[in-house]
């Protein structure tokens, strides 16, 4: 999945499949998540917040089943 590099202290880069609505999250520390059923406008909220690992932390990180993939 490609992934659009952010700025941010805690998320490196964000990508989203929008055929499967798998939202993937690679962290500054290396590791990469995928949150899946998300909904495309919650994707496009986080890209347009203002600090994307808050908006991750309240609106996905426990609203959606994810795994870790890398």
């Amino acid at each position: 999945m490609n992934r659009s590099c952010v700025a941010s202290t805690s998320v490196a880069s964000i990508g989203y499949d929008e055929a499967t609505e798998t939202l993937e999250v690679e962290f500054l520390n290396g590791s990469i998540y995928q949150y899946y059923n998300v909904p495309i406008s919650i994707y496009e909220q986080n890209m347009q917040a203002g600090s994307k690992g808050k908006f991750l932390n309240m609106y996905i990180k426990n609203a959606y089943p994810y795994s870790r993939v890398g």
